[in-house]
């Protein structure tokens, strides 16, 4: 038997009954960094910023600055968010020069 599956199994032996073990992929390191919670109510800042941008649509400007200024890359589960609070940005925009083109002509 391969040492390092004996040391997991003996681990596994170890803890205590009532007690949690924590899981690790001893492959990939990094796979807990996710483990802890999205800032903003747990939503992260690009779903929460989509929502606030209906009361105040300057939080979806913020938003799409941060989207292309890649702050994705810190925690990837914050791509959808900042991607839709983009959108409605760009449909907001639009909507703003329809608006303004229909009332000056």
């Amino acid at each position: 038997m391969d040492p390092s599956i004996k040391q997991h199994l003996t681990e596994a032996v170890e803890q205590k009954n009532g007690e949690y073990a924590l899981i690790r992929d001893a492959e990939i390191p990094q796979l807990s960094i996710y483990d802890k919670p999205l800032p903003c109510f747990g939503c992260g800042i690009g779903w929460f910023s989509l929502l606030l941008g209906f009361v105040f649509p300057l939080m979806w400007y913020y938003a799409t600055i941060l989207y292309f200024g890649n702050y994705y890359l810190k925690d990837p589960r914050e791509r959808a968010g900042l991607a839709a609070s983009a959108i409605a940005a760009l449909i907001c925009t639009i909507a703003l020069i329809i608006t303004i083109a229909i009332l000056v002509f």
